[in-house]
């Protein structure tokens, strides 16, 4: 069963890196301008490092399918949800990458009001502690979350910035 778990959890990833491609292509061929491209990396290949730690662990690992495991899958279908929504919300504007579009827009949908960058703090962390969780990746959580936060916040840092000069109300 969660060999069927990683496999639909890549897919979805897989998925949603193919809108964000479409978008920035389309972002950038209408002047959309990306900032923090260095760090947009790092995120990239920590996302992806995060996913291969916990997979390994739980390969090396022998347990059952047990409360943590359903809390983590919990979690992680929490975060996924709020993934589609935040795309939903964001449209064309939305990447994985940080670009300003010429013609950017600010999003203010109750979501956006409610919760500042609800893509990280409601789609990220809890998918990345999702799953692990599910996964039993307990070293992974303790030693990979510490770290991806480093440049999750540095994103979340540039956004601030970016938003503030482009959107002086913001």
């Amino acid at each position: 069963m969660l060999i069927l778990f990683i496999t639909l959890a890549v897919v979805f990833r897989v998925a949603t890196l193919l809108i964000s491609i479409s978008n920035e292509r389309k972002l950038k061929a209408a002047g959309g301008t990306e900032i923090g491209k260095t760090n947009s990396g790092i995120l990239a290949v920590a996302h992806v490092a995060f996913y291969l730690c916990a997979i390994t662990e739980y390969g090396l690992s022998d347990y059952s399918i047990d409360a943590v495991t359903l809390i983590g899958l919990g979690i992680y279908l929490v975060g996924a949800m709020f993934l589609i929504v935040v795309i939903a919300s964001l449209g064309r504007q939305w990447t994985v990458k940080l670009i300003i579009a010429r013609n950017h827009l600010l999003v203010t949908s109750l979501l956006f009001r409610l919760v500042r960058h609800p893509n990280y703090y409601l789609n990220i962390i809890p998918e990345l502690i999702g799953f692990a969780l599910t996964l039993h990746a307990f070293w992974t959580l303790a030693v990979g979350m510490p770290l991806y936060l480093i440049p999750l916040f540095v994103r979340i840092g540039q956004e601030e910035k970016a938003m503030r000069v482009h959107f002086p109300q913001y």
